[in-house]
C-alpha cells in the first residue's frame, strides 16, 4: 500500500478523499471530528501515546508527534488537504515571550511539501484587548494586552504566511468557551467557591460560544469562506459578566456572587482571573453567520447552564 505522502503516480481512491488534519484535539476537536466522521479521513496529531486508542475509537487516525518538537513534524508534509488548527500556544518566559514556536513549526512542516487547500485557525477575541464595551467587528486592529494574546496574534501572524502561500485560511477569534458536558464549561463551580464579581458600573461585557456551534464552525470554515478572513465566532449573547453569573446561579438555585470594586477585585483575585475582568467588548458575530452560514443552535447562554433539575 503506497503512502499518502507518495509523490509517484495517481493515488487509490481511498487516498483521493477529503483529508482533514485535526492538531490540537481536544473537546472542541473531537465535535469537530465527529461531526466530520465518515465524511472525510480524520488524522489527529497527539504529543500523548496514551491517547492512540481513543483517537482510533473515534474513528481518527493518531500521528504521534510534538509541537514543541520541530524535527517530528516531518510527517505532516502533505499529509492532509485541509487542517484544523486548535492547539493553544505554550507559555513562553524571557526574550521570546511574545512568540508562538508551535504554529510556526507547524507552518514551516506544512510547507515542505503540497499545500493543504484550506487551514482554519482558532484564535481568540483577546487579541482585540480592551473595547470598553464598544461592538467590535473582524475590521478592528489587534490590540493584544496580555502575554498570552499577544502570543495569538504572533500565530496569526504565522498562518497568514500560509495563506500568502497559497492556502485559504480563516481565523477564529473565539471567547469563552461552554457547554454543560465539557470540562469546566459551565460556572457551577466557581459559584460554588462564591467567587465574587465586579459591581455593576465596574463591569465588563463577556462573550461566549457552545463548544457544539464552535466545533460546527470550524468543520464549515473548513470549506466556506473568503481566504484569508477573520471570523468573530460568537454567540448573540449581551450580557456584563457579573449579570451573566447572577443569571446562572439563579438557575442553579445558587446564591449570587459578592459585587466587589475594581480596587477589591485587585486584592482578592488571582492575576489569571484579573485579566478578564480587565477587558469589556461585544463581538458582532454577522460575518460568521453571513458568509460561513452557520446557524447557531445555542443563541444565547442561558442554553448552555442547567439546573440541578436538568
Amino acid at each position: 500500500m503506497p503512502s499518502i505522502n507518495s509523490p509517484i503516480g495517481a493515488r487509490p481512491a481511498r487516498f483521493r478523499r477529503a483529508r482533514v488534519l485535526i492538531v490540537g484535539c481536544g473537546d472542541v476537536g473531537m465535535r469537530a471530528a465527529l461531526a466530520l466522521r465518515g465524511r472525510v479521513q480524520l488524522v489527529a496529531l497527539t504529543s500523548s501515546p496514551d491517547r492512540v486508542p481513543a483517537l482510533r475509537a473515534a474513528g481518527i487516525t493518531p500521528l504521534v508527534a510534538n509541537l514543541d518538537v520541530p524535527s517530528s513534524l516531518g510527517r505532516l508534509a502533505g499529509i492532509a488537504t485541509r487542517v484544523l488548527h486548535l492547539a493553544p500556544p505554550a507559555n513562553v518566559e524571557g526574550a521570546a515571550w511574545w512568540r508562538d514556536a508551535r504554529t510556526a513549526a507547524l507552518a514551516r512542516a506544512l510547507r515542505l511539501r503540497s499545500l493543504p487547500d484550506a487551514l482554519v485557525y482558532g484564535s481568540t477575541s483577546g487579541v482585540y484587548g480592551d473595547c470598553a464595551g464598544a461592538l467590535v467587528s473582524e475590521t478592528r486592529a489587534a490590540s493584544p494586552h496580555t502575554p498570552r494574546a499577544h502570543r495569538r496574534v504572533d500565530a496569526e501572524r504565522s498562518v497568514r504566511w500560509l495563506g500568502r502561500a497559497g492556502v485559504a485560511v480563516r481565523i477564529l477569534r473565539i471567547p469563552g468557551i461552554y457547554a454543560p458536558d465539557r470540562e469546566g464549561g459551565t460556572p457551577r463551580e466557581r459559584l460554588r467557591k462564591g467567587t465574587p464579581v465586579l459591581r455593576s458600573e465596574d463591569d465588563v461585557y463577556t462573550n461566549h460560544i457552545h463548544a457544539d456551534d464552535l466545533a460546527r464552525a470550524c468543520v464549515v470554515a473548513l470549506w466556506r469562506g473568503g481566504t484569508q478572513r477573520v471570523f468573530n465566532a460568537s454567540d448573540d449573547s449581551d450580557i456584563k459578566m457579573g449579570d451573566y453569573f447572577d443569571l446562572a446561579a439563579d438557575l442553579y438555585g445558587l446564591p449570587r456572587p459578592r459585587r466587589i470594586t475594581r480596587e477589591d477585585a485587585k486584592a482578592e483575585l488571582p492575576l489569571s482571573l484579573l485579566s478578564f475582568m480587565a477587558e469589556s467588548r461585544r463581538l458582532d458575530n454577522t460575518r460568521m453567520k453571513r458568509e460561513l452560514r452557520v446557524r447557531l443552535q445555542h443563541p444565547t447562554v442561558t442554553t448552555g447552564l442547567q439546573s440541578p433539575a436538568g
